[in-house]
């Protein structure tokens, strides 16, 4: 004789729908981040909050804002690379906005950052509180290293040019930021000119000085859910969070200036 099918206790039957009820919103949603250097010293540190609010599960991809370098988030995105929300400069972002890449209207500000000056950690700080000061200061350093990315665009096609400089400074382009300030860390350069947000996160170096206003570019970092997400509901819910007072701290103690919240 054979044994009819196992029938569940209404007792589980109640409970596991009780369950699927009460679970977290967004519990079973796992999304994918791609985020360039600036933001990220706020970014990790806010993560572990949002993931436990939300009960979303983030992963984390890296990439530059701008360039014309594999790496660049726009680069991965256009090789297929899979990501549900997208942090990185607001020229960047507009890049990706014109390219249509971006769901249309998901874009917010997260926060400003001016560029600073790194040295190596514990090394005695040049004399940066002048203009002249830190032109001199740039030709006199062995070796200058700016990232390739939206701050480095700037200052090797606008700034050093504008302050005639450009012919006379020794001067190493890396793909991020992280590999100028890993160049002052190891000795390999003497200053590292960079978001002041990105000196403060990388370890090794130190904030040497912030650039005056008189030649000051201030960036501004982004967030927007990519075009065709598989978890776009959730980026929204990640980027509201990081516009929110609860974020605002965080911010400010990276380095950085919130663009939204209470100050």
């Amino acid at each position: 004789m054979k044994a009819g099918p196992t029938r569940k206790s209404p007792r589980i039957l109640a409970a596991a729908l009780i369950a699927l009820l009460f679970w977290p919103q967004g519990a079973l949603a796992q999304m994918k981040v791609l985020i360039s250097g600036g933001f990220s010293g706020a970014y990790e540190r806010l993560l572990p909050d949002f993931e436990q609010v939300s009960g979303i599960k983030v992963t984390t991809g890296s990439g530059a804002s701008q360039g014309d370098g594999p790496q660049t988030i726009g680069a991965q995105l256009a090789r297929g690379e899979k990501a549900d929300v997208v942090i990185l400069s607001r020229e960047g972002l507009d890049g990706l906005i014109a390219a249509g890449r971006i769901a249309a209207g998901t874009d917010k500000d997260l926060a400003t950052v001016g560029i600073g000056v790194a040295v190596r950690a514990g090394a005695a700080k040049p004399d940066l509180g002048t203009v002249e000061a830190i032109k001199q200061a740039l030709v006199k350093a062995k070796l200058v290293a700016v990232p390739a990315s939206t701050s480095g665009i700037w200052l090797t096609k606008e700034l050093f040019p504008r302050l005639g400089i450009a012919g006379r400074m020794n001067v190493k382009v890396t793909p991020r930021g992280a590999g100028a300030t890993a160049m002052v860390s190891a000795g390999e350069a003497e200053l590292a000119v960079l978001p002041v947000s990105e000196i403060l996160h990388d370890k090794g170096v130190d904030l040497a000085a912030v650039f005056p206003m008189e030649i000051q570019f201030i960036q501004t970092f982004s967030a927007a859910v990519v075009a065709g997400a598989g978890e776009a509901e959730a980026g929204k819910r990640l980027i509201e969070f990081l516009t929110s007072a609860r974020a605002v701290q965080a911010i400010k103690g990276a380095g950085l200036e919130p663009r939204t919240g209470s100050r």
